[in-house]
């Protein structure tokens, strides 16, 4: 298949920082998605509905002119966020979830949940309400091997907290291992989770190839050749339970150049061409469509989009860095080739 079209894809799991950044990565993800689940964990989290109110104003600012795009907003789950306020957020109709982070578990992860129970009242709310539950599915400590904290948060954290709150609606975002997808495909219709294209392409010697990758660098780290076909064969099954959530978490170069390098993959930029890569090595190209523009929207009670894009299997490259506001983000692949391209 030369050229693919499809229903305009949704990302279901998006960062697109603040300030000055904005313009660059708004603009990325308008060109390929129509809608966008907006992560809340910013230098100051988005932790009331005002402030995603406000932050929404800053995206649709930095929107350009001839784009369309909605920012489908969310909170950061804190241990001091009050249930009153999970009823003023549903009520805004522009708040589409609670973002659960673990302490320290990522990127501004630090005003994050050590305590499940503390925040027992807010997600009973939720499940009253029918309010999703986003979750960052690590457990943080010394005595956690990193490649095994997905698993491990399964077993103590999830699993618990499914059998408290059964009818608590839970994404498990950007899922990385066969134990995640056994998991979501033997949980209730109310467990769905997201998959990254990264996570699709990659596995853990990317960290390593030639020396230290620091762009290959995200949470939950990249993961064995076996847990990538995993999560390759969950995405193109045909399963609803699986859908498209990028990830694309950008940062300046100096950020992930460093000594302590910065945890996130720039995708934006090519996603869905990206997800067009892994499909098509897959064999399962005609179902990219539902996983992408269809299993989302349904999830979230959206309706499907009526526009299209069209993808073409055409090699180009991409640039080897892209303006972020007054600094400059390295993304995937950069000075290498893409196989599809993005046509309109």
């Amino acid at each position: 298949m030369q050229k693919l079209t499809i229903r305009c894809p949704d990302d279901m799991h998006l960062h697109l920082r603040d300030g000055a950044a904005l313009a660059r990565s708004v603009a990325d993800s308008a060109q390929r998605f129509a809608r966008a689940i907006v992560m809340p964990n910013l230098a100051q989290p988005v932790t009331t509905t005002a402030q995603a109110l406000a932050y929404r104003k800053r995206i649709l600012a930095a929107l350009p002119a001839e784009m369309t795009f909605k920012p489908l907003m969310t909170l950061y789950l804190t241990e001091t966020l009050s249930p009153d306020e999970i009823a003023v957020a549903q009520q805004s109709g522009h708040i589409h979830g609670i973002k659960l982070y673990p302490a320290g578990a990522t990127t501004n992860a630090e005003f994050g949940v050590s305590r499940m129970e503390r925040v027992y009242p807010v997600l009973a709310q939720m499940e009253k309400l029918g309010m999703p539950l986003l979750v960052h599915g690590e457990v943080v400590g010394p005595e956690v091997d990193a490649f095994d904290r997905e698993a491990i948060f399964i077993e103590r954290e999830l699993a618990p907290l499914m059998v408290r709150f059964p009818e608590l609606r839970i994404v498990f975002e950007h899922i990385t291992t066969c134990e995640a997808v056994d998991f979501v495909r033997a949980g209730s219709a109310h467990l769905v989770a997201t998959v990254t294209a990264h996570h699709l392409l990659l596995n853990r010697n990317a960290l390593f190839t030639g020396g230290i990758r620091p762009h290959h660098y995200c949470l939950p780290l990249l993961k064995r050749e076996s847990h990538r076909q995993a999560l390759l064969a969950a995405a193109t099954s045909g399963n609803p339970k699986f859908f498209l959530g990028t990830d694309s978490a950008p940062h300046a170069r100096h950020a992930k150049e460093s000594a302590c390098g910065c945890a996130g993959i720039y995708t934006a930029h090519a996603a869905i061409e990206l997800y067009a890569e892994a499909f098509a090595a897959a064999g399962a190209l005609p179902r990219l469509e539902a996983f992408a523009s269809q299993y989302g929207a349904d999830f979230y009670g959206l309706s499907h989009n009526a526009d299209s894009v069209t993808l073409e299997a055409v090699s180009c490259e991409v640039p080897t860095g892209l303006s972020f506001g007054a600094e400059e983000v390295v993304p995937f692949r950069a000075g290498e080739a893409l196989a599809w391209r993005l046509c309109s």
